[in-house]
């Protein structure tokens, strides 16, 4: 745990309104535009701004006044790191991949602040937390971006148990090394299992053969998916089968297209590679838990341990009715939490990119024998996949049974001849946010009207997902198949002004994002 250190000073705060965080970020051409919000009009109401009183009041009603405060100290800097006999040269946290993992206790104040030695501006969002808006680390939205040689101090509560992660939403930076788990760990954690192992998933092509990120986005704007000039891929037109009506194969649980990038030359559990992975070690007969992160950019993992079933007890951090399977789909951006009876012996940990070809591998030693060979296939990975589709929220987490004071609909949709992808028919930061008013219940009907899945992410709240027994699972990343829709329900209770976002990080650059505009 994290040793309680200096104090450090609160950032300044800066009143932004959409004009202003847009005249500083991207323009005042841009500015001009998005003040009109998504009516079009000058008369839009006024933004709860993220430095305001409302902010603070959310802030203060989630902060105990003996709460302790825990200090971390971060820096965001180029090196070079060992994937496994492979030494690539990326930008990290604190010299390592993942980043030093943060535990905290829920209900205690996290005090962190990066120094960005990196050579272009940064930022950290803790990805699933419910925490106060100007501490979202959203450049201009929330805060400005950091820019190199700077410092940033965040502070806030952290209200909810569960597992969480960090990185930065600045370009494509999540697709380097600048990631780190975020673990809350709640009073009764431990009555159930005897250990834990926190297990995070990555595509990797920073630093090989000349790869970087920021050239791979490039790729994709001039080539389109796959390379073919105008061939989208992503779009159908006009097509609107959004209601559901495309069947799911439960050998292709994502559709036929699984991602824009077919050629990750590596898949990386804990920051190693299948030719050195890395060991989880326990004992015949002890309970693991498995805290699964899915740090990826552009693949989802199909995960699976050998010789053992998964007991699935909680989804982006909340508590889940349990669920055993033999494997899991896990989308980038969403996090899985999972029991297993350890047997004897030396067992393969699974996670196959899916839709791609190559997989993540590591293994879990509780007795003697030989490893299993990176290769390795469990017959698990087989069967269809567990997905947030079967889960039920436990009953202490569901969201008291209300109607909605408001539904809006969230397109998501591509340009048919570029790499741009869209909400409500626009590329962010064009004009589609979503404006909602405090104390509402609101409903947001996700309709997916491209052939690919998206991972979409809400910051600073959970929602519900609706389902027919009005009881699905609580989360802040929800898949949202090609043709389908997902609705979910949430309470706008955290004031301030949310990124919704594809978590394909590839997907929210080229303009998959909005904004959840708390107005008053």
């Amino acid at each position: 745990m994290p040793r309680t250190a200096r104090v450090i000073g609160a950032p300044p705060a800066a009143p932004m309104t959409r004009r202003g965080f847009l005249a500083f970020g991207a323009g005042t051409a841009a500015a001009a535009v998005l003040a009109s919000c998504s009516t079009g009009s000058s008369s839009s109401p006024p933004l709860v701004q993220p430095d305001s009183d409302a902010v603070r009041t959310a802030e203060n009603s989630r902060r105990a006044a003996d709460a302790l405060v825990r200090q971390v100290n971060l820096r965001a800097a180029p090196a070079t790191v060992d994937l496994g006999g492979v030494q690539v040269p990326t930008w990290v946290y604190d010299s390592q991949l993942p980043g030093r993992e943060i535990r905290i206790k829920r209900g205690e104040v996290l005090r962190a602040e990066l120094t960005n030695a990196l050579p272009a501006p940064t930022s950290i969002h803790w990805h699933g937390i419910a925490l106060r808006n100007d501490m979202d680390g959203m450049p201009d939205l929330t805060q400005r971006a950091i820019a190199p040689g700077g410092t940033f101090g965040y502070e806030f509560t952290v209200p909810d148990a569960g597992t969480y992660f960090f990185h930065p939403h600045a370009g494509v930076q999540l697709d380097r090394g600048l990631y780190a788990p975020l673990i809350v760990e709640d009073p009764a954690d431990g009555a159930d299992y005897d250990l834990e192992a926190v297990v995070v998933l990555d595509d990797w092509l920073d630093g090989v053969n000349g790869r970087n990120p920021d050239e791979q986005l490039r790729h994709l704007r001039e080539t389109g998916v796959g390379g073919m000039p105008g061939m989208k891929m992503g779009s159908m037109g006009g097509m609107n089968m959004g209601s559901g009506s495309m069947p799911t194969n439960p050998d292709a649980p994502l559709g036929s297209d699984a991602g824009d990038i077919k050629d990750y030359p590596y898949y990386l559990i804990n920051g190693r590679t299948a030719a050195d992975p890395v060991v989880l070690t326990g004992k015949p007969g002890q309970r693991m838990r498995l805290r699964i992160i899915n740090a990826a950019a552009d693949t989802a993992f199909r995960v699976a341990v050998g010789g053992h079933t998964l007991r699935v007890t909680h989804s982006d951090g909340y508590p889940v009715q349990p669920v055993t399977t033999a494997a899991v789909l896990i989308g980038m951006g969403e996090r899985y939490d999972a029991i297993i009876d350890l047997g004897d012996g030396v067992f393969p940990l699974v996670a196959a990119a899916e839709g791609k070809t190559g997989q993540a591998f590591a293994v879990i030693r509780t007795g003697g024998g030989a490893p299993p060979t990176a290769d390795s296939r469990p017959a698990e990975l087989a069967q269809a996949p567990l997905t947030a589709a079967r889960l039920t929220a436990a009953e202490a987490v569901r969201l008291p049974r209300r109607a909605p004071d408001v539904t809006l609909g969230v397109t998501l949709g591509s340009d048919s001849s570029r790499y741009i992808w869209t909400i409500n028919g626009k590329a962010y930061p064009e004009p589609a946010a979503l404006n909602v008013t405090q104390g509402q219940r609101v409903r947001l009907r996700l309709v997916n009207k491209t052939m690919m899945f998206h991972p979409m992410h809400l910051h600073g709240h959970t929602f519900q997902v609706v389902t027919a027994n009005g009881m699905g699972a609580r989360k802040d990343t929800s898949i949202v198949l090609p043709m389908q829709t997902v609705e979910v329900d949430l309470d706008a209770t955290n004031p301030g002004q949310w990124m919704l976002h594809c978590h394909n990080a590839y997907h929210g650059e080229a303009g998959m994002m909005t904004v959840l505009s708390y107005v008053q």
